[in-house]
């Protein structure tokens, strides 16, 4: 029976190497490292192992001295430790790495030595080549190779370290770039090729046929982490010589422009179909002002320098010594579709590309929910698979709807509120829990000419009250949480009239534009905190709000189930502002014609009578309001 030891068994590769080892039949106990504050991630594991019984947690930590273990717990006879502990992170401290990478290893060392362990495996890196230009194979180590990173630098360390020792047996793994499962897609955290892949779904909104040209690219390495556990689970127990090395790589060169090709096929963005004599030369650093454009597209700066490797790494005699297990490593092109499906539905922070199922599983609330068109979205976003919390002041109507989309097979929450009071909101931010998205939809709308609310100061007030301050406050009460997250959208029901400035409603078009100009301004601030703001500039809707004006009851209007597609759009990230096409030819009329503009907009308002019943009057007739819009201006000019 056989007994391992490994570091860093919690971890995206470790958690399934300890699955392959688990599954041996030859296994008896699999000791694991594990800090004190992560023994919630030992059992989160755990429950990912088919035989959980044989795994031992080991409290200790790699960075002090005898990995920090009680003596009295410590294990002996250890046929196999296994280091995997190590940080993989190009934006992470000198010294971070350092500690974790080298004293992690010089311990990790001299605690196999003190139990007697019969192999050392110590997972290294392609980084240890470095700069090295040309052939790199699994004989080769320092050949006068440069590291620019602290991690690229550290990897080697660690790796002279083991070759330098001999008070136990050693074999060396040098993975590529890993990435997800070749057969599940699950990947643990954005890294690597992922950082590009929102990039690439913008692309995916030309069409795909389109043929692209680029520079030479250069070359890269990645494999699928199935590859890289079953490869060294195998290897680990071939009769071979102590100090083996294994390039658990792509044998040769890998060109960026495949990997590129590959993933955008599978996200169904155009493809580079030719390569230009030329390639970009080599950035070892980044200046400000790429740094700030990769930012905004959620690249970090300390990636790019390493995307073009220099070092073609030769893994021949691992792939001899693999001969007969059935292990290959598999073309990119047949695993990209995985990998891309699994990061757009747990790791991309917009989910914007997948229009028709990103709302499912999303926690979507809904202010005025309670009838018109929140309560329509409410109905759209449950169809869609999001769990709906559903917030207005009216508790009935919500718990009525909440029943409509449980009985449909949905998930909805009633949170009753008074938007208008603050601390009204702040309970409610506490009790709406993790919020993926937020609908601001309440709103008051006052029809009233302005010489008619001279005297109406508060009418103004409650207006903004209700249409600029109260979502304003939701929005920042629940910003944090977005924030932490690394994702969130919020979707703020305006209004058609900020395009027409039409007359009669000066109090709600500030409030709504106030909205709108916040939206726009914050959205350039958290566009890389996965954030996104967005506006619905709604036409007249059939809802109990037009009630009061008589004059809108023949005029047309769309109904709540066609506004509430619209907010679903927005939901699905599908533009900054969701408008109806009459509204933006009326923008651009204001914007290329203005003194037109005006002049149907004045028409529009004398032909049309008050609302306010106080100052209820005759409206002129339409065909003197037209005489008087026309031979005013010409008046005008001959004086």
């Amino acid at each position: 029976m056989t007994t391992y030891f490994v570091t860093g068994a919690t971890g995206f590769l470790g958690r399934r190497l300890v699955e392959r080892l688990v599954s041996r039949p030859d296994c008896d106990t699999v000791h694991v490292l594990v800090r004190q504050r992560s023994m919630e991630r030992f059992t989160e594991a755990a429950t990912h192992w088919s035989r959980p019984e044989l795994v031992v947690p080991v409290i200790g930590d790699l960075s002090e001295p005898g990995l920090g273990i009680d003596p009295a717990t410590l294990p002996y006879g250890v046929d196999h430790v296994v280091h995997l502990g190590a940080i993989y992170d190009f934006t992470a401290s000198d010294e971070a790495n350092r500690t974790a990478n080298v004293v992690g290893t010089a311990h990790a060392l001299d605690f196999a030595a003190a139990v007697g362990a019969s192999l050392f495996h110590h997972v290294s890196s392609i980084a240890v080549a470095g700069d090295h230009r040309g052939r790199f194979t699994e004989a080769d180590f320092d050949l006068g190779q440069h590291h620019h990173s602290p991690y690229h630098a550290t990897k080697f360390e660690a790796e002279r370290l083991v070759r330098a020792q001999d008070a136990v047996p050693y074999r060396i793994y040098r993975p590529a770039a890993v990435v997800g499962d070749s057969r599940t897609g699950e990947m643990d955290k954005i890294d690597g090729p992922y950082y590009f892949l929102p990039a690439l779904t913008r692309l995916a909104r030309l069409p795909a046929a389109l043929p692209l040209v680029a520079p030479g690219l250069g070359g890269t390495n990645i494999v699928p982490v199935d590859y890289v556990v079953d490869a060294m689970a195998h290897l680990m127990h071939v009769d071979a010589a102590p100090g083996q090395t294994y390039h658990l790589t792509e044998n040769g060169r890998q060109r960026v422009v495949d990997v590129f090709n590959a993933l955008a096929a599978a996200v169904g963005a155009p493809q580079i179909k030719a390569t230009l004599p030329f390639r970009l030369p080599p950035a070892r650093r980044v200046g400000p002002v790429p740094a700030a454009v990769l930012a905004e597209l959620g690249i970090p700066a300390e990636v790019v320098p390493h995307m073009d490797l220099p070092t073609v790494f030769d893994s021949t005699a691992t792939i001899a010594a693999l001969e007969g297990s059935g292990i290959t490593l598999p073309p990119l092109r047949s695993y990209a579709d995985a990998l891309v499906r699994y990061w757009a539905e747990h790791l991309d922070p917009e989910r914007a590309w997948l229009h028709a199922e990103s709302l499912r599983g999303k926690r979507i609330a809904i202010t005025g929910a309670s009838s018109g068109i929140g309560k329509a979205t409410a109905l759209a976003a449950a169809r869609k698979g999001a769990t709906v919390l559903l917030v207005a002041r009216r508790q009935p109507e919500l718990e009525q709807l909440r029943e409509t989309i449980e009985t449909a097979g949905g998930v909805a929450e009633v949170h009753p509120c008074d938007l208008t009071d603050a601390d009204s909101v702040d309970a409610l931010v506490k009790n709406l829990g993790v919020v993926d998205m937020l609908v601001n939809n309440a709103g008051r709308s006052i029809r009233r000419s302005v010489h008619l609310s001279v005297d109406r100061l508060h009418d103004f007030e409650r207006t903004m009250s209700l249409n600029y301050f109260a979502p304003l406050r939701l929005t920042l009460g629940l910003l944090p949480g977005m924030r932490a997250r690394g994702f969130g959208r919020i979707v703020n029901v305006t209004t058609m009239g900020l395009q027409t400035d039409t007359p009669r409603f000066s109090a709600y078009l500030a409030s709504k534009g106030a909205l709108e100009s916040f939206s726009r301004a914050a959205g350039r601030e958290l566009l890389t905190d996965g954030i996104t703001i967005a506006s619905v500039r709604m036409p007249l809707v059939r809802t109990p709000m037009i009630g009061a004006t008589k004059a809108y009851s023949r005029m047309p209007a769309s109904s709540p189930r066609t506004a509430a597609d619209l907010v679903i759009r927005a939901l699905e990230g599908r533009g900054e502002v969701v408008q109806r096409a009459e509204g933006f030819a009326m923008e651009l009329l204001r914007v290329f014609a203005p003194g037109v503009s005006r002049q149907l907009m004045n028409v529009a308002y004398r032909v049309m009578p008050e609302s306010a019943p106080e100052a209820r009057s005759r409206p002129e007739r339409p065909l003197a309001v037209l005489a008087s819009a026309v031979v005013r201006p010409i008046w005008r000019g001959l004086r």
